[in-house]
């Protein structure tokens, strides 16, 4: 039986901040075997804008803006060469990597979430994209992403230097499972990455003597249930931790500030929790990671 090549979408914009979206995609090992499909939406000049060369006054500012749109066609096809050229240094087949160019359809967001449908395993992306102000953590498409991207993965690249070390948040949800099972995926047939399981339960009374009742202060049934996911997909049962933080005020801080302080390179969520709101379109915790850990890579699975 042959396996199906998983598929990346590695959506840029023609940023200097994408290029190094670019380059994490070239030294992370677990993208190295996936076919990378470096996809960026172009802003065309509507059609619309084309009338007005039935207007002779019009005509010679509608040759102005079709030169530039031919000189911004030229450097984002030069940008997307280098960026192909980019993963082909770092070890990336010729055939695993392809560029696609698309002009704007319904807008930028919207269009990657539409190519994303195409049978890919995963999007990866940036915090903030070319026109993203200074204290903006999260870009506009970024977010929109985070918003309506409900039905594959979503990897935020981000600034900290990449190691073999991933922590995964674990709760007990159906999503937190899928995390588990995606980190498995990803990262088990390569047997040289580090795994550590985190539990957070926050300190209100009401949050603690529940804990207590369910788990007995511990977690065990669900960290030895995510163990054996690991280990079967090939990870070394010695390369698997765990641990459970009491008491915290923040979840998401929490999980954020033991990746910072044992240096653990890249943090997975489930896209949802064990929420009692049942219509937010992303768990609390998983959104706010994103924003505290800003610059952490996040990988957030649905």
């Amino acid at each position: 039986m042959v396996l199906r090549q998983k598929r990346l979408l590695l959506a840029v914009d023609g940023s200097e901040r994408a290029l190094q979206t670019v380059r994490y995609a070239g030294e992370e090992d677990a993208f190295k075997g996936m076919k990378i499909v470096l996809f960026h939406v172009f802003n065309s000049i509507p059609d619309a804008y084309y009338d007005l060369e039935k207007e002779p006054k019009s005509v010679k500012v509608v040759t102005h803006v079709r030169s530039w749109e031919a000189q911004q066609k030229k450097k984002i096809r030069k940008y997307m060469d280098d960026a192909r050229q980019m993963l082909l240094d770092a070890g990336h087949a010729e055939a695993a990597v392809e560029v696609k160019i698309q002009n704007r359809k319904k807008g930028v967001a919207r269009d990657i979430i539409i190519e994303a449908q195409k049978g890919y395993d995963a999007v990866l992306i940036r915090r903030r994209g070319a026109t993203a102000l200074k204290n903006i953590i999260v870009g506009s498409v970024t977010n929109k992403l985070l918003e309506k991207l409900s039905f594959i993965p979503l990897l935020i690249a981000g600034r900290k230097p990449i190691n073999k070390k991933v922590l995964v948040a674990v709760d007990g949800s159906p999503c937190a499972t899928k995390a588990v099972q995606f980190v498995a995926d990803m990262l088990g047939p390569l047997g040289n990455y580090q795994v550590k399981l985190v539990h957070v339960v926050r300190g209100e009374a009401s949050d603690l003597e529940a804990f207590r009742e369910n788990g007995n202060t511990t977690f065990e049934p669900v960290f030895r249930a995510a163990s054996n996911t690991l280990t079967a997909a090939g990870f070394n049962p010695q390369a698997i931790s765990t641990k459970t933080l009491i008491g915290a005020i923040s979840r998401a801080g929490a999980i954020v500030k033991a990746a910072e302080k044992e240096g653990w390179g890249t943090i997975v969520v489930g896209r949802r929790g064990l929420s009692r709101v049942g219509d937010f379109f992303m768990g609390r915790v998983s959104n706010k990671v994103i924003h505290a850990g800003r610059k952490d890579t996040v990988w957030i699975v649905t």
